[in-house]
């Protein structure tokens, strides 16, 4: 299987399988003497990893990462890593696999997933917990990105869920402070969509179904110029990196798809000169993004996560040799795969942006 890398100058290959030994990533073509702590590393895999409260997987899964090359530890510091520009390997050991809960699927195709797809293209399907088609994978992007977030200094990189299903939340009560509190399993930056994503999703749970989410990712910080014509838009590289999530299935830059409601009066973020005598733009309906260059404002980008397709309620399929099944997919499941995609989102949109910024440097000699 080819095409396990994603980047270009700051690139990431992800390696294992959901129920494998491990899974893990290689970050290469990171800057050398880019500071940071495995402690900062992991609390980044904490927000993703399953079994964090009832509306996520079951799974219990540690996900502790452990770095195995391109570093030296700080002498003057204990605990602060140095990368060294040679190849950053992470890896997370899988130590709650339960592959007999896939045993009665070995042979079926789940409605919605990508069993038929792998099988049709490879001729061979693992499936337990689907192989490289598993979420599971997407954890090692998250350690990647929180290497690439030190790559662009200054840069802030955060996420939260807009809505969930046909629960959405009211944009007049957005406090980032709401995100990570404790009593918030949903990354929601509306308190009071708190108790109504809980009633929503117990009732999605029970009826033994699953629902989709779109999460919006915000990156603060980011440089002007960043990006280039054509074939080169740091807006296609994000929105590459956001559609290669799994379950992703809909992307967009600032207004979006909303963009085609307005008039040009309405969508021109007008401009005038700001107190240092650099542009200051009156609005962001690009989204921190024009002809695909960066313009210092906010980068804003929306996606769409599908409902899980490993459900309880039994769904019509065939087998591998053509015969009609019912499939009820056992085992632990999210509910709403996209509230742990947050996490996810943010990290590809921080390893696109330190990709672009390595690219713009290397490629302008400034910043």
């Amino acid at each position: 299987m080819s095409h396990n890398s994603f980047g270009h100058l700051f690139r990431v290959t992800t390696w294992g399988e959901s129920h494998g030994a491990a899974i893990g990533c290689v970050v290469d073509g990171c800057p050398p003497g880019i500071a940071f702590t495995l402690a900062e590393v992991q609390a980044e895999l904490d927000r993703r990893k399953p079994g964090s409260s009832r509306f996520v997987t079951q799974r219990r899964e540690p996900d502790t990462v452990k770095v195995l090359s391109g570093v030296l530890e700080d002498p003057e510091r204990p605990g602060t890593l140095i990368t060294t520009g040679t190849p950053i390997a992470l890896e997370i050991e899988n130590v709650d696999q339960r592959s007999k809960d896939y045993g009665e699927i070995a042979r079926q195709y789940r409605p919605g997933h990508a069993d038929y797809t792998y099988d049709v293209k490879y001729g061979i399907r693992d499936y337990r917990g689907g192989g490289r088609s598993s979420a599971r994978e997407t954890a090692t992007r998250v350690a990647a990105g929180a290497i690439a977030r030190k790559v662009v200094p200054g840069l802030v990189v955060r996420g939260a869920v807009t809505q969930i299903g046909t629960r959405e939340i009211d944009r007049a009560n957005w406090d980032w402070t709401v995100v990570e509190r404790q009593d918030n399993p949903f990354f929601t930056p509306d308190a009071a969509a708190i108790p109504v994503f809980e009633d929503y999703l117990d009732d999605i749970r029970k009826a033994h179904d699953s629902v989709g989410a779109v999460i919006e990712i915000v990156a603060e910080g980011v440089p002007a110029g960043l990006g280039a014509p054509i074939y080169a838009k740091l807006d296609t590289d994000i929105a590459a990196g956001l559609m290669s999530i799994n379950a992703v299935k809909g992307v967009e830059i600032g207004e979006g798809f909303a963009a085609a409601r307005l008039t040009g009066t309405e969508n021109a973020d007008e401009m005038r000169a700001g107190p240092d005598g650099k542009p200051r733009f009156l609005s962001n309906h690009a989204g921190g993004i024009l002809g695909g260059i960066s313009t210092g404002e906010p980068i804003v980008a929306r996606f769409a996560v599908k409902p899980t397709s490993s459900i309880l309620s039994p769904r019509r399929s065939i087998d591998t040799d053509g015969n009609e099944v019912e499939v009820v997919t056992k085992g632990r499941h999210d509910p709403c795969v996209g509230i742990r995609a947050v996490p996810i989102g943010e990290a590809m949109v921080a390893c696109a942006i330190a990709d672009h910024y390595l690219r713009h440097r290397g490629q302008t000699g400034r910043i």
